[in-house]
């Protein structure tokens, strides 16, 4: 696994993106607030009544106040206990609102990105940004930031009554604090970036581990476990230095707080025993002045703690804005073209060139037209840009030069979301969820009835492989349909285009994966899913494209021959040369259905003198 680049926090971007959620939370971390102080309030009371135990009821012998001394400190604990809980119950329910909002929020933005950002982004690493950055939020409307600035409340606090009771020792105890705290904001500003590192590295093994799950049958037929093994190991070495990194950190401050406490204590011993001496404290000053003390050092190893915590949160939300900052592909549908019903599925390509990398043309200058409800097969050897074509025509893409027209309107004047509303497609890699067989086939209309799921699944013959099933149409077919063979797979696919009642349907190898018993009885569904609609076809194998209204040959990125059938044969050009060699090999060897054995274009076959008729081949 490639190492990751470390980048900086953005910490005015974090900020902006933790101020956002903050103030989306404002009443309940109000609320929250409040019941802090409190309860911060009511831990002064303990320490207080220490002074007055210690000089009125046992030095001046005053019994009268011990009763109430200790009615003050039982109800100032009932207060602390019932504060805590609803503090608690506040903030931990405010803060899993915030990580499920913050979830929901990215992945709305992450589904709506192109296409392009999926083909060069791991889908673990997208979990991880999703699923685990979004934890962090729990410090920042949970109990951690509260607890921050309830801390420094009770601190500020601590502090007055510390300096009424001693200000020389409390100056001396100020000023070792203030060197602590010049320690932890260094701390914390090495800290940021090493969090933020350790959210890519995280992100990126969790990627490759989705890829070797899902992949696991590569792995095995080519023997590659140990090698998908060490990959994995390198991932988690390198999480594991990072983790030890920040444990070390926090380690160093909890260490430095130690020492900076056991200071405070040598100097009240000195300080504070000398006063008692002198006469300047009495001993229930000093008791007070050490539990105060403790009130003031607490809430720096809080400090210390959740600071660290608060760290790690901005780091997540800096990730999280960087996913965020990714253009969505309908960003600007608010002010393109309403579409409605009214789609007639007329498609025209004007001088349309593409290309995915500068320099490298994959359509150069593609132009037709596929009136509605025609059927445009696309033919030619592999690389040609029929995938392409098709992307550009499902709106995947958009042309680098030239314009895609949908009934005679710019496709980039057109509401995406109207638009692909009218898309059928049945690819070549047909991807089921793990559900039923009926989920798979409702989801492309997610309030379908039972009765139009069976109906459609009928008119793509799932009844004859659904029917050997126990469960039938309730059966579960694993991830990515593992359960069912590629042609039960294609047959599923094909029922939730019809299912769709689409415009424009999209068929790529459509068939590829049948068998020659199962493709004719698919063919027949496919006739009658085509009819009225707009079909763009990829084939390999000729045969399935006879009834096509117009083929178009490409290579190299362009139209090299366009007609139908007879046309093209007649023509004795690039689809004759490709029929001929393909009718060859298909009755000379053995060929696996769906199997690519375009051959590669070879030298133009000079055009004969006069064009032969189709009666006469």
């Amino acid at each position: 696994m490639a190492g990751s680049q470390k980048k900086p926090l953005d910490w005015p971007s974090a900020w902006q993106e933790a101020r956002g959620i903050i103030w989306r939370h404002r009443g309940y971390l109000a609320v929250g607030l409040v019941v802090m102080l409190v309860n911060r309030l009511a831990g002064l009371v303990l320490p207080t009544t220490s002074k007055y135990l210690i000089d009125d009821v046992i030095g001046k012998h005053n019994a009268g106040l011990l009763v109430p001394l200790a009615l003050a400190a039982a109800g100032a604990s009932l207060v602390q206990a019932v504060t805590s809980f609803t503090l608690s119950q506040i903030l931990g329910v405010t803060a899993q609102r915030a990580i499920t909002e913050m979830r929901r929020d990215v992945e709305a933005h992450v589904m709506r990105l192109p296409v392009r950002f999926f083909d060069s982004t791991k889908s673990g690493v997208l979990i991880s940004r999703i699923m685990t950055d979004a934890e962090g939020i729990r410090n920042l409307v949970g109990t951690g930031l509260v607890q921050l600035l309830g801390g420094l409340v009770t601190a500020s606090i601590a502090l007055g009554v510390l300096f009424y009771l001693n200000w020389r020792l409390t100056s001396v105890t100020i000023l070792i604090l203030g060197v602590f705290g010049g320690m932890m904001a260094f701390a914390f500003a090495r800290l940021r970036p090493i969090f933020r590192e350790r959210g890519q590295i995280n992100a990126e093994v969790t990627g490759r581990l989705g890829e070797s799950l899902g992949g696991i049958r590569v792995v095995k037929s080519y023997v590659a476990e140990r090698g998908e093994r060490l990959v994995f190991a390198r991932g988690v070495h390198r999480l594991f230095r990072n983790i030890a990194r920040t444990i070390t950190a926090t380690s160093g401050l909890g260490a430095a707080t130690i020492v900076i406490t056991g200071c405070i204590g040598v100097l009240m011993i000195l300080v504070g025993g000398r006063a008692i001496l002198d006469g300047r404290m009495t001993l229930g000053d000093f008791v007070m002045y050490v539990f105060f003390i403790g009130l003031v050092a607490a809430p720096l190893v809080q400090i210390a703690s959740i600071g660290t915590q608060v760290s790690e949160a901005f780091a997540g939300l800096d990730r999280i804005r960087d996913l965020r900052r990714a253009v969505a592909e309908d960003a600007d549908d608010a002010d393109r073209l309403a579409i409605g019903d009214g789609l007639r599925g007329e498609i025209a390509f004007e001088r349309v060139e593409f290309a995915y990398e500068p320099g490298v043309p994959v359509l150069k200058g593609v132009s037709f037209r596929a009136p509605a409800g025609s059927t445009t097969a696309l033919v030619g050897s592999s690389g040609s840009g029929k995938s392409t074509l098709i992307s550009l025509v499902m709106a995947f893409a958009r042309p680098a030069a030239g314009r895609v027209l949908v009934d005679g309107r710019d496709l980039a004047s057109l509401r995406l979301h109207d638009y692909r509303a009218h898309l059928g497609v049945v690819l070549q890699d047909n991807f089921l969820f793990d559900g039923t067989i009926a989920e798979n086939i409702g989801f492309a209309r997610q309030h379908a009835t039972r009765e139009e799921i069976l109906r459609v699944a009928g008119i793509a013959h799932c009844d004859e492989f659904v029917a050997k099933f126990k469960d039938g149409y309730d059966t579960v077919v694993g991830e990515r349909g593992v359960k069912l063979s590629g042609g039960q797979r294609q047959r599923v696919a094909i029922a939730r285009a019809i299912l769709a009642d689409p415009r424009i349907l999209i068929l790529d190898e459509a068939t590829s994966s049948l068998d020659s018993e199962s493709e004719a009885m698919i063919q027949d569904g496919l006739r009658r899913l085509r009819q009225g609609r707009t079909t763009f076809v990829i084939a390999h194998r000729l045969s399935t494209i006879r009834s096509a209204d117009q083929i178009l040959v490409l290579e190299g990125g362009e139209i090299v021959e366009r007609g139908n059938h007879q046309e093209l044969f007649a023509a004795r050009g690039r689809y004759r040369q490709l029929h001929d060699r393909q009718y060859a090999l298909e009755t000379n060897r053995f060929i696996n259905p769906g199997e690519d054995f375009t051959p590669e274009p070879e030298a133009p076959v000079p055009a004969p003198a006069a064009p032969a008729s189709p009666g006469a081949l």
